[in-house]
């Protein structure tokens, strides 16, 4: 479910002066409505410059969604834009360099496909850090028949996940990955898995979407049986995501689960297309 997003000017007076130890005067603040996670979610105009925040009380149940962003970002500062400073108190705030970009189009035959599929590439080069951050064998556990499927989830890479296209922004000719709150150590070619669900959910083919990332290494290498197993995986997490918030974009990413899936499990035992 969607954090109710607040303004601003209506933190309290303490978290404000707070972050403007930071940043000197906030002279304007102008809130940003795409994004579902954060309470607290505006550019903000300061002494200092431009500058993104985002943030949640200190009560909010996924409020370690705030750790892990902080935690990961000096992994990935050349792939994402670097968090500046935090403010913890009533209100956990991240302050991030503004980057000046646009969301990546996903459809089919978009110029920003190859950028993303670029990111992807770069990300998969990461050993994940010895941080606590979630498994993926951990995180898909309830959605594997059998447990010892899980084995061909686990890896060494560190993985983002979440490729809403909300979280891809396009920047001088680059893809960079926002919203670190799920980082995950796992097989590398999940997340190009996950890229394929959210381009089919864009109105690509299951075929348009495996296509954009033929050339992400961790993909030309992944197990057949370990992407059957995920596909399988992904249709039973996002038919109960979309049943208990049932709106039209995890209707669409349960719609475009059950279509990978029968390809994933035809593909076993044969050459990925």
């Amino acid at each position: 479910m969607a954090v109710e997003r607040i303004h601003w000017e209506n933190l309290p007076q303490a978290t404000r002066e707070a972050v403007e130890r930071y940043t000197g005067t906030v002279w304007s603040a102008k809130t940003v409505s795409e994004g579902l996670n954060s309470a607290i979610a505006a550019v903000l105009t300061t002494d200092a410059g431009s500058v993104f925040v985002k943030g949640l009380h200190r009560d909010y149940p996924r409020r370690w969604t705030q750790d892990m962003e902080a935690l990961i970002n000096p992994y990935v500062d050349h792939l994402a834009p670097r968090l500046l400073w935090r403010v913890e108190g009533e209100w956990d705030v991240l302050g991030f360099e503004l980057l000046d970009g646009r969301h990546a189009d996903y459809q089919p035959g978009s110029a920003d496909l190859p950028k993303v599929a670029e990111a992807v590439t770069a990300l998969g080069s990461i050993t994940c850090p010895d941080l606590p951050v979630k498994l993926a064998e951990h995180r898909w556990r309830h959605y594997v028949a059998d447990p010892e499927e899980l084995e061909w989830l686990k890896g060494d890479r560190l993985l983002h996940t979440d490729y809403n296209p909300l979280n891809v922004l396009m920047v001088d000719g680059r893809a960079m990955l926002i919203d670190w709150a799920w980082p995950t150590r796992g097989a590398g070619w999940i997340d190009p898995a996950c890229l394929v669900l959210r381009l089919m959910a864009n109105g690509h083919s299951a075929a348009s979407a495996e296509h954009v990332v033929t050339d992400v290494p961790a993909w030309r290498t992944a197990p057949e049986e370990g992407l059957a197993v995920f596909a399988q995986a992904c249709v039973r997490m996002w038919e109960e995501i979309a049943d208990a918030n049932p709106v039209e974009w995890t209707k669409g990413m349960a719609k475009a689960a059950r279509e990978w899936a029968p390809r994933r499990q035809g593909a076993q035992g044969s050459y990925r297309a």
